[in-house]
């Protein structure tokens, strides 16, 4: 046999599986025809190896089939390509599909604070029941304050309990209660803290401590909650998806947003380590606060949006979610 002849016969064949071979994503019918292509060069190969042993067109096609055969069984890429992946495609288009639930739970959280804050404040009767006023007024004049003195300790901290708050609502978010009752609870115990604030005249002082970093940590923890709750309804409202299969696809998609708001968390926690207590001018804290929330939004709506675009979901790609199902149609 003709190596020649046979490699210019089939190169058309082969070259379509091998392009076949390198797309993200394929059709049921494209699928049917990279199994049928991959089997017809298959035995070309062995009809090569055969007749004339090792060729330089027998390497070419082994090649294209070695690229083929990882559509089947899968391949990790290297560290540096997942992580690069990882924080240009899949955490942005995550963040971008909750956008909506978080808008709406940030508002919600705003409203119950507020709501339990006027409500405790409007009479000096609940102020006086939760605790002795020299206690209170300790809390409002001093305590309040001496929390946030600037330490890499204290910083440390603060990320850790943040980021277990949102691991927690992420991964716990299927009962569909633990997001919301953590929100609840967190929302109550800040419209509190105001009241007491607001009594002694330090509501002020209390505004300008939470600022410089809870803008973007209280995004982070309204996200988490935000993915929680998506989990939750993947699984009660899986649609044409088995209850398992939705319910698995959401979970890994979600938990990309946890592993993604650890980051967001330490940022936040270094503002409130080292900004919130420091001397600089309260505009500047302040600011600086809200260009590391401008900065979070922009990589949530503008890279997240051109992510969902191309096709993300904050899924894994399908050789890290596990071997894939193939099928027509």
């Amino acid at each position: 046999m003709d190596a020649d002849a046979l490699a210019d016969a089939r190169r058309p064949e082969w070259e379509r599986l091998d392009e076949l071979s390198r797309r993200r994503r394929l059709s049921g019918a494209e699928v049917d025809e990279l199994i049928v292509r991959y089997r017809a060069a298959s035995a070309d190969l062995a009809e090569l190896k055969t007749s004339v042993g090792t060729s330089p067109q027998g390497d070419y096609l082994s090649t294209i089939l070695a690229t083929a055969r990882l559509r089947f069984t899968g391949a990790g890429d290297n560290v540096i390509a997942q992580a690069t992946r990882f924080f240009t495609r899949q955490l942005p288009a995550a963040l971008y599909r909750i956008r909506w639930t978080t808008g709406v739970i940030a508002v919600l959280f705003v409203l119950i604070g507020a709501l339990t804050a006027a409500w405790i404040a409007s009479d000096p009767s609940r102020i006086a029941a939760l605790g002795a006023p020299e206690v209170l007024q300790q809390y409002a004049e001093e305590d309040f304050v001496e929390y946030y003195e600037p330490m890499a300790s204290f910083a440390g901290m603060v990320w850790f309990n943040n980021a277990w708050i949102a691991m927690q609502c992420v991964l716990f978010g299927v009962t569909g209660l633990w997001p919301i009752w953590m929100l609840v609870q967190n929302a109550v115990g800040l419209g509190v803290a105001a009241a007491v604030m607001a009594a002694y005249g330090h509501l002020d002082t209390m505004v300008l401590h939470i600022l410089p970093h809870g803008l973007l940590e209280l995004t982070a923890i309204f996200v988490a909650a935000a993915a929680g709750l998506h989990v939750f309804w993947a699984w009660a409202v899986p649609g044409p998806r088995s209850r398992g299969h939705a319910l698995a696809s959401e979970g890994r998609a979600l938990a990309t947003v946890a592993m993604g708001l650890i980051f967001v968390l330490l940022l936040s926690g270094l503002v409130e380590g080292f900004i919130t207590g420091s001397a600089l001018p309260w505009p500047v804290k302040i600011g600086i606060g809200a260009l590391a929330l401008a900065v979070f939004l922009v990589y949530m709506l503008v890279i997240g949006r051109r992510a969902a675009r191309q096709g993300e979901s904050g899924d894994l790609v399908e050789y890290e979610a596990g071997t894939p199902t193939l099928t027509a149609g």
